[in-house]
């Protein structure tokens, strides 16, 4: 039996340069913090027309007989995209604009986060029908 050593050859050599380095990536978050649960839950008492800025009138006459309107906008941009996701999917469901999602997605969030927010919503006003 004959022994060939390999090891010398060149034809048969890896150079560990060539052999690329994969380094396993963090995988997207699917769900939602207590904070951004909260928010969801909060908006589910907003009113489509939280997400309209106020006219000018309404505005003026606000003024004039002192009924001012709190704004419903909050300060972390992210959280708003995020309450105004949630605005549109309890009043609407899957039906958003396709600007909003857009915005939503910028915000930082993923499809995996909305799909699960709206099982979510889901999973609630399945309940509440089922209660009445």
């Amino acid at each position: 039996m004959a022994y060939v050593d390999f090891s010398g050859d060149t034809l048969f050599a890896t150079p560990a340069a060539a052999t690329p380095v994969v380094e396993a990536a963090e995988p997207a978050p699917t769900g939602l913090s207590a904070l951004e649960w909260s928010v969801v839950a909060l908006a589910q008492r907003d009113r489509m027309a939280s997400l309209r800025e106020p006219s000018p009138l309404s505005i003026a006459l606000g003024r004039v007989f002192g009924t001012r309107r709190r704004d419903p906008n909050l300060a972390d941009p992210k959280l708003e995209a995020l309450r105004r996701m949630a605005v549109l999917s309890w009043h609407r469901g899957f039906a958003v604009p396709v600007h909003e999602l857009a915005a939503f997605f910028a915000a930082g969030f993923n499809a995996d986060q909305y799909e699960t927010m709206l099982a979510s919503i889901g999973a609630v006003q399945a309940s509440r029908k089922a209660r009445a």
